[in-house]
């Protein structure tokens, strides 16, 4: 499973000096997602819309509804309310990331998916009423790019996507678990098709499903396999370790990463079980790919504190230059993710 947890903290306000009704010692009140926002009887947006009434004043959403620590790693600009449980979301993405890094020309396919995953918490957070304490378990992800509109631009790429959430369930006045279904556009052209689900658990429901694991010591970093043959540059950004079995290896989690370890978890992340899948295949393959689609199922935690291994293998193409690799991953005996993805060569 991918879970998403994140513990917001409102920074002490030091431009002007506390109301003297306000004792110095009181904490600051808990920070939690605005009420949905709906049109007023005269067509206009409601007060609390009006910070956000012009989707054409571009910056970036609040990093706690995307569950970011660094202002740096917040994709999306703004959202609005389209129609009963649909949305639209804008996004930008830079023409150089520290990590996304462009292959061969062309935006890394993984931005989108961190996109996706973004937007599904920015409007579980301020549509669907889930509190900013409550931890995300992404069940699976599936995504199709086309690469025709992934090229680097002149300027950084401008995106909407357009989100219709379905299969909502609700507790207490809101979701628990949901569905989202998007279509990203850059320049009014598709240029993927994502769905994805994810459950919203209440703290102490998770406290109760992780027990002691929320207080793991990873395990002492392996040594990274050349970043050439999985598509890096910098052993810094490998996450696998090679093994002595062929098309194996072992997942190796370096915590302080600044961008797939953007805050302490108490597991490893989905972005990074998804790095993993992506340079496992260009491993196995031995050249540079560019990932087309890929869908990934969640069925376990990975663990911080026990080897994980995955395995791949490919199947035969159906298109003249794609290749489909399927990617397992284990811990402990047990499935921890299985993922496909059908690449190309940049």
């Amino acid at each position: 499973m991918s879970t998403h947890t994140f513990q917001a903290h409102r920074p002490a306000l030091t431009t002007a000096p506390a109301p003297a009704a306000v004792s110095p010692a009181a904490a600051p009140a808990p920070l939690t997602a605005p009420a949905p926002r709906t049109a007023s009887a005269a067509g206009g947006l409601s007060a609390g819309r009006d910070a956000y009434a012009h989707l054409s004043l571009t910056r970036t959403v609040p990093k706690e509804f995307v569950h970011r620590a660094s202002v740096a790693e917040v994709l999306l600009t703004d959202w609005q309310r389209t129609g009963e449980d649909r949305f639209t979301v804008s996004a930008q993405w830079p023409r150089g990331h520290s990590f996304f890094t462009p292959i061969a020309g062309y935006h890394d396919p993984l931005i989108a998916a961190e996109t996706i995953r973004q937007s599904g918490l920015l409007l579980a957070h301020t549509e669907y009423g889930v509190p900013l304490d409550h931890s995300f378990v992404m069940h699976d992800l599936s995504i199709a790019l086309d690469p025709a509109h992934l090229r680097v631009g002149a300027a950084p790429a401008a995106l909407t996507i357009d989100v219709t959430c379905s299969d909502i369930t609700r507790r207490r006045g809101r979701a628990a678990s949901l569905r989202y279904t998007s279509t990203l556009r850059r320049d009014g052209h598709v240029l993927a098709r994502a769905d994805a689900s994810c459950t919203c658990t209440p703290p102490a429901v998770y406290q109760r499903l992780r027990g002691n694991r929320t207080h793991t010591t990873p395990l002492t970093l392996t040594a990274p396999t050349a970043p050439q043959t999985v598509g890096r540059t910098s052993p810094t950004d490998v996450v696998l370790t090679p093994t002595p079995h062929p098309h194996t290896w072992q997942l190796r989690t370096d915590t302080r990463h600044p961008v797939l370890f953007d805050h302490p978890v108490d597991h490893i992340p989905g972005m990074v079980l998804l790095e993993a899948a992506r340079q496992a295949t260009t491993a196995h393959l031995g050249h540079p790919t560019l990932p087309l689609t890929l869908t990934t199922t969640f069925t376990n935690y990975a663990e911080l504190d026990t080897p994980c291994h995955l395995q791949t293998h490919t199947t035969t193409p159906t298109t003249p230059g794609h290749h489909t690799t399927h990617i397992t991953c284990h811990q402990n005996n047990r499935p921890v993710f299985h993922s496909t993805i059908t690449t190309t060569t940049p």
